[in-house]
């Protein structure tokens, strides 16, 4: 799948309302952008801790997709996030996401978020489980 087969598919799905744009897409990585929109924020106008797990929740699981054996499904089983700095409100977060783990069951991505001076945000760690 290229990545506009992906953004399209995203688009009118919670990731495509977060603002997620894909950068690029292979069965070991994933990179993407995200705009720190208001709405995303806390009321201190930094990105919501939730934004951050669900802006890699994301990238797992397109990493995940793009290794699918035909007729199967995902789902996200585990995530584990550790928070580290903030992302301002107005700027941009990027995103690298890369397999640990693709197994015939489960799938296994760490994804680093990073703000826009290059500062490591959040690391996610999460379980994909391939379903039939």
């Amino acid at each position: 799948m290229d990545l506009n087969t992906l953004e399209r598919l995203l688009a009118p799905l919670f990731p495509g309302l977060m603002g997620v744009r894909l950068t690029e897409a292979t069965p070991e990585r994933v990179r993407a952008e995200m705009p720190v929109r208001p709405d995303l924020c806390t009321a201190g106008g930094i990105l919501h801790g939730g934004a951050y797990m669900a802006f890699a929740d994301t990238l797992g699981a397109v990493g995940t997709v793009l290794n699918l054996p035909a007729g199967k499904r995902t789902t996200t089983t585990d995530s584990s996030t550790k928070f580290i700095a903030g992302a301002k409100v107005g700027s941009t977060v990027s995103a690298d996401s890369v397999a640990l783990h693709r197994g015939r069951t489960t799938m296994v991505w760490q994804t680093s978020i990073f703000n826009a001076d290059g500062r490591l945000c959040a690391v996610v760690t999460q379980t994909q489980l391939v379903l039939d």
